[in-house]
């Protein structure tokens, strides 16, 4: 899928979540809400760091294209030293190693080990990444050319500042769903979702998605996960501009209700 369905997405993801939270009596406070659906939204861009042309390759200039240069290599030299028989040969690391459970699940250990360990700092930096991240996906149009790299910047550093001090708010969620001692250890959480409903939301394209590995299937470790060919689609096609996105929007505002109680 394209960058605007994967944010939409994962933002829909998080609102799930949510009411899904509210419903087992462990409501998220409504600053947790929105900086999860944000996180998430952004985080649901970040597995396609192993492709030059991805939105998150060309968010932070020219760092996040240098380490997209690094992480397509680390993907590629994954690939080779891991493939079995069947699967095929290939020139790049693109949907490999970052496009599978492990690596949503590490990212998402780091993003928490960086919110504990670097405190209000550390939080701050899981906050702007992801701002900016949130803002390339879901307000693609404004944020399109190079010439609004800055402007999102700020945007996303002065959410990012806001943010950061309403969570710290007693009440608002520093701590929900863990102790007191364990602040902000959540913030791991929509990172992992959001990757993870980039693999699936990839799965349901004509490539499929490897998301299983390194469990081999068959003679192939990396298997493309996917539903059955005739329902998949290409990336950018009407299913995904015509019927995903207005169907996430859906889900979205319906989560964000059930998560606040409103229904």
């Amino acid at each position: 899928m394209m960058g605007p369905a994967h944010s939409l997405s994962g933002a829909a993801a998080w609102l799930g979540v949510g009411a899904a939270a509210a419903a087992a009596g462990h409501a998220m406070p409504w600053p947790v809400i929105l900086v999860g659906a944000l996180i998430c939204a952004g985080a649901a861009l970040a597995p396609d760091l192993d492709h030059k042309a991805a939105t998150i390759s060309r968010a932070f200039g020219p760092v996040s294209r240098g380490l997209c240069e690094i992480v397509d290599k680390l993907s590629y030299a994954a690939y080779k030293g891991t493939r079995k028989q069947g699967d095929p040969r290939r020139s790049g690391g693109h949907r490999t190693l970052t496009h599978t459970w492990l690596w949503a699940v590490l990212i998402g250990a780091g993003s928490s080990a960086v919110a504990i360990l670097g405190g209000r700092w550390g939080v701050l930096a899981i906050l702007f990444v992801h701002m900016v991240l949130a803002i390339e996906g879901l307000l693609w149009r404004a944020a399109r050319g190079s010439s609004s790299d800055i402007l999102v910047w700020l945007l996303a550093a002065t959410s990012a500042w806001i943010l950061a001090g309403v969570l710290d708010k007693p009440g608002n969620g520093s701590n929900w769903l863990f102790t007191e001692q364990h602040q902000y250890l959540w913030l791991g959480l929509p990172v992992v979702l959001g990757a993870l409903v980039h693999d699936i939301g990839d799965a349901l394209t004509v490539s499929g998605c490897p998301i299983l590995w390194p469990i081999p299937l068959g003679r192939k470790r990396w298997y493309p996960i996917g539903p059955p060919k005739v329902m998949r689609f290409r990336a950018g096609s009407w299913v995904e501009l015509k019927v995903l996105m207005p169907a996430f929007i859906l889900l979205g505002g319906v989560g964000c209700a059930a998560a606040l109680n409103v229904i």
